[in-house]
Order: C-alpha cells, then structure tokens, then sequence
C-alpha cells in the first residue's frame, strides 16, 4: 500500500498577497523561492536548499476575512529559543496573539497572519504526551524553569492528556457556525 511520507505544503489564497508576502518574509523569516505575478503565486519555504516551497501564496481568496477556512498552519522551530525569539518579534511587530501553550511534546505560540489565518510556531521538547494537551503558559518566565514546570506537568497529564476549561469552551465555540447552528444541525 502506498504511503505518504511528510506533508509537503500548504497554500493559501490571498485578498492582499503583497501584505501577505511581506508579513511571512520579515516577520516569520520565510525565503522566496520562486514567483510568477502574472499568476499571481509566490513560493516561500523555510529550508529553501532541502525544500523548494512549504508555503505557497496565492491571489484569488473570496472568502470574507474572518471566515473560518484553516483551523490553524504550523511552523516548527529547531530550538525553544527561536521560539521564544519569535513571541518578541511578534509583540514588536503588534502581531495578534491567540494563545501560548505546552502541548507537552511541544510548545506553541499561535498568531494570526494579517488575513486572520491562525498559526502557530512550536517546538517539540522531546517529551511524550497524549493529544489534546493544551496547557496556558507563561512564556516570559525563566526558561529553565518554564521547562521544569512542563516535565511535571506532562508526569502528571502525559499519558491521559490534558486541556483547560478555557481552551475546551474555545473548542466548542469555533465549532459553532456564524449563524449559531450547531455543528450537528448543519450536517444534517
């Protein structure tokens, strides 16, 4: 049976892809690979000798800003600083945050891009944890001892998983649709 080895990109569609370009190139630190303006695409990776594009932007979305299309995009980061690095960039640059959380095998900070698409930079800290595990965090806080606090946590939450009453209200209500239908009744 065939199998798929990795995911290799992710393309979104752009109201604006020059504000798009310009916020994933010198914020996020994204490299340009290739474009072609008269389609209007533009090829951004990460690791642009190992991998030609992980992110492709695109013009042509039709979709109202706000509109729920991508529950999140990610980015891993090598070390827990860059990812501590990235959360200054991102209050430099008055980018809006959603949340900052260990998912005990990582640590996440999630953003949102200049067309509200949700994303988020992690780290994975070796640790292992059932999914969900979604625990706020201080980000600030020293980071040997942030780390401490995470190997406790992930002893005592790791192998059932963890989430906060917040996260889970926040869960259910990004499920709703914009009418106030429940996900159920739209099904049907």
């Amino acid at each position: 049976m065939p199998s798929v080895a990795e995911l290799g990109h992710v393309g979104l569609r752009c109201h604006d892809v020059s504000r798009q370009l310009a916020f994933y190139t010198e914020v996020l630190g994204l490299t340009v690979t290739d474009h072609d303006e008269r389609l209007g695409i533009w090829f951004l990776s990460a690791r642009p000798d190992t991998e030609h594009h992980e992110l492709l932007l695109a013009e042509g979305r039709d979709a109202p800003v706000g509109i729920k299309l991508i529950q999140q995009v990610s980015f891993r980061c090598a070390r827990f600083e860059d990812v501590l690095g990235f959360h200054r960039r991102f209050r430099e640059h008055g980018v809006r945050l959603d949340m900052i959380v260990s998912h005990g095998n990582a640590v996440g900070v999630y953003f949102y891009d200049p067309e509200d698409n949700r994303c988020e930079v992690y780290w994975q800290t070796g640790f292992v944890a059932r999914q969900p595990f979604v625990e706020h965090i201080d980000i600030e806080t020293d980071p040997e001892e942030l780390l401490d606090a995470i190997r406790v946590s992930v002893e005592r939450h790791g192998a059932t998983g963890f989430t906060e009453e917040s996260y889970r209200a926040w869960t259910r209500e990004q499920a709703m649709p914009a009418d106030g239908a429940t996900a159920k009744e739209v099904r049907q």
